[in-house]
């Protein structure tokens, strides 16, 4: 069959629409009927050549959709079956998924190359094979993926809200609840208020954080922040860090987490500075692989106790976090309708990132059936 996908192409220049065709799905595999796919910053990691990935390549990993279609062997979903895609697929056999680390499954290991195991290219086009990134290309019509990479959901839930837990919500939430292992009566600095950002400030609050501090310099972001849990909001680092002590009573925060679209050093360095002694810095956002962000004393580091580390998927588990994310917002006790700022078609996927770099989305969407 065809498909109209968005496609990378070349490192530095926008995305291409073109038409492809797609086969039908072989064993462990489904074909998918995408509905929607959210907008998020890791697509322009791969799009500015941050990331060294196999192109071309569909791009879009955070989608959502009816499945059409099962091969041979699935047993996680039957056609007609809403689900919620994992960027992250999940095999539930490895030591990682076997120890409750689903987030760093060895299946991860082929998102960036965008092929189906063991090396299979069910997309073809102009240009050869296509990959699709994190094994899911859900910026397009249809996709025939691995049944690893899907978790039903319940019918009745929207799919357009339900899109976001596949990664932003869960990846920013798991930041401070899981990640950051945030606890009642913490003072809780959240750096980057995007995406990822105003989820890790709803998880912070649904933790149950004292005060929950949102660094932005974009005044759109800041003016957001409160509906999500922060309780303070200032524009720059040295805000930050001076609110932090002056809430602490000079002993610091807690817990710092990262979710800038492209971390920096300074910004690592800052929340290092900010929490306390046996504080914890959550690095959640990325930025170039070769590129060194992270340089701090570790003679303060070891005086002081102070953790570093960082988090995939907000060290969350897709197949158990996302019902249980979807029944929380089904319940009122998470936000998915107010993260979305704007709705897109595909062929406007290029207008709907020029927007996320401007600042003037919180979540933007693409509506496939527009």
């Amino acid at each position: 069959m065809k498909t109209t996908a968005a496609v990378i192409v070349e490192a530095g220049k926008p995305f291409e629409i073109e038409e492809l065709e797609l086969e039908g799905p072989g064993e462990n595999e489904v074909l998918i009927r995408y509905t929607y796919a959210g907008l998020c910053h890791s697509d322009l990691h791969v799009l500015n050549g941050d990331f060294p990935a196999r192109l071309p390549m569909v791009g879009g990993h955070e989608g959502a959709g009816v499945i059409e279609e099962v091969g041979p062997g699935v047993t996680r979903v039957n056609p007609g079956e809403h689900v919620v895609c994992s960027f992250i697929p999940n095999c539930g056999a490895c030591r990682w998924c076997a120890s409750g680390q689903q987030a760093i499954c060895d299946w991860g290991a082929n998102i960036l190359e965008g092929y189906l195991p063991p090396n299979r290219f069910p997309r073809t086009g102009a240009r050869g094979d296509y990959g699709a990134l994190c094994m899911l290309g859900t910026f397009s019509r249809y996709g025939t993926i691995h049944q690893n990479s899907v978790v039903k959901v319940e019918p009745h839930l929207p799919l357009d809200k339900a899109v976001l837990v596949g990664c932003g919500v869960t990846t920013g939430w798991g930041s401070a609840v899981y990640a950051a292992d945030v606890e009642p009566g913490d003072t809780v600095m959240v750096i980057g208020i995007g995406g990822i950002g105003v989820n890790a400030l709803q998880g912070a609050a649904h933790a149950g954080a004292r005060a929950v501090i949102a660094v932005d310099p974009i005044e759109y972001k800041r003016s957001r922040a409160a509906e999500f849990g922060a309780t303070n909001v200032v524009a720059t680092l040295n805000e930050a860090l001076a609110l932090s002590q002056e809430l602490t009573y000079g002993v610091g925060a807690d817990k710092a987490i990262i979710t800038t679209g492209t971390v920096q050093e300074p910004e690592v360095t800052a929340a290092f500075n900010a929490v306390r002694k046996g504080g914890t810095v959550v690095i959640t956002g990325m930025g170039r692989l070769d590129e060194l962000t992270v340089q701090l004393p570790s003679t303060v580091m070891a005086l002081y106790k102070k953790t570093v580390k960082g988090t995939l998927f907000g060290d969350a588990n897709p197949t158990a976090d996302i019902p249980k994310l979807l029944a929380l917002y089904t319940e009122g006790h998470l936000k998915l309708d107010e993260l979305i700022t704007r709705r897109y078609s595909l062929e406007q996927v290029n207008d709907g990132y020029d927007d996320l770099q401007a600042g003037v989305n919180i979540r933007g969407v693409i509506d496939l059936a527009l």
